[in-house]
């Protein structure tokens, strides 16, 4: 993709399918379906009503992870008004949270209103307020150490298949990425398995990026922001979060 991150250009995408377009409901381009059960503090983010520069209203999606019982972290560039801004609430009429559910089409986890937003100073970040806790889904720890050079990086998402006309995810995909780069705000990956072109793609936006050490259990390094058309074999940028840990907490504890 481009220049732009990779939610606003699907968003645009999402108006086609909602009018009637076709295409396949996967995520993460060349990754591999996530088992039920696994992972689930994957969330699925789904806004209703987002409204337009025009006057108009469209809909979009974005990925999440549950990181305390009533907060999800996501991209920041998911909660923005009609002039492309970062804001610090829902813009859509009506943003839902899906967590636990690997299957969308199955009825398992928690369907939750998000009702308030904070966007980070320094990243794009954004932490989404649930209408309540979920109890019964583990967080996802948030790491403080900085990531290093080939690490590998395991990424979860609802996205599409392809940038090709996308279509959001009725499935949780999962693929495993390796660092290739550490600046004081952004991470660059490279596709690393199930193949080298195994990316995120449209509404994959906010996907969390976490390590899965033995004994240590997943932990969180950072989301994806943006990067090329899906899939490819270039980098892709993702916004740290072990340097945004103390803000993290500070929202996430004190509200």
């Amino acid at each position: 993709m481009r220049g732009k991150t990779r939610w606003a250009i699907a968003a645009v995408a999402f108006l086609g399918v909602l009018a009637g377009g076709a295409g396949p409901a996967n995520a993460i381009a060349n990754g591999e379906p996530v088992p039920n059960g696994k992972y689930r503090f994957s969330v699925k983010l789904t806004m209703t009503g987002i409204p337009t520069a025009t006057g108009g209203k469209r809909d979009s999606a974005c990925s999440g992870a549950l990181i305390a019982p009533q907060w999800v972290i996501t991209a920041g560039h998911c909660f923005r008004d009609a002039n492309g801004v970062r804001v610090e609430y829902p813009v859509a009429d009506l943003t839902t949270a899906t967590v636990g559910r690997t299957d969308l089409t199955g009825t398992g986890g928690h369907v939750l209103k998000v009702v308030a937003v904070k966007q980070s100073p320094t990243a794009d970040v954004s932490l989404a307020r649930l209408e309540k806790p979920v109890r019964d889904v583990r967080p996802l720890r948030v790491g403080t150490r900085e990531p290093r050079i080939d690490t590998i990086l395991r990424v979860t998402g609802y996205g599409s298949l392809t940038s090709t006309n996308p279509v959001p995810a009725t499935r949780l995909q999962t693929g495993r990425l390796k660092i290739v780069s550490v600046s004081d705000t952004v991470l660059g990956l490279n596709g690393y398995a199930p193949q080298p072109d195994t990316t995120p793609c449209p509404y994959d936006s906010g996907a969390p990026y976490f390590t899965e050490r033995r004994g240590a259990g997943p932990v969180l390094a950072a989301v994806v922001s943006n990067g090329p058309s899906c899939p490819h074999t270039g980098v892709e940028n993702a916004a740290r979060t072990d340097n945004i840990a103390d803000w993290i907490t500070s929202v996430t504890k004190g509200h």
